[in-house]
């Protein structure tokens, strides 16, 4: 299973940009995003489950962040608005094939497929 991320630039702070992430299989249940800030861990953003459609944001981008998916369930996208610099970071997409316990959705090592990463700066 591939994972693919794509989307990522400079942006200045307020602003706005979409990430979007596709996979190579129609099976797999959560595809979501983590992010990693330079000399920082790598953190949950959002996930979404595909069936039932669920949205899960991590708090610090709740309200500003938008998870969605594509007609095709293998592609999801990640509206991000009201972008801060403290938002810049390289962007994760990551991918498993079943369904996980809600209480472990936000850890990294939940999932079993990662993109390579695509790179966010917010320019204050």
């Amino acid at each position: 299973v591939q994972v693919q991320a794509c989307g990522g630039g400079l942006v200045q702070a307020g602003g706005s940009l979409r990430l979007a992430c596709v996979a190579s299989t129609l099976r797999l249940y959560h595809m979501g995003w983590f992010r990693q800030a330079p000399g920082k861990e790598r953190e949950f953003v959002s996930t979404m489950s595909m069936s039932p459609v669920t949205a899960y944001y991590a708090d610090s981008v709740k309200g500003r962040f938008t998870i969605s998916r594509d007609n095709a369930p293998n592609t999801v996208y990640l509206q991000m608005n009201g972008l801060r610099p403290e938002d810049t970071a390289i962007y994760y997409c990551a991918a498993r094939n079943g369904p996980i316990d809600t209480s472990i959705i936000s850890r990294a090592g939940a999932y079993e497929y990662w993109g390579q990463g695509t790179e966010l700066t917010v320019s204050s």
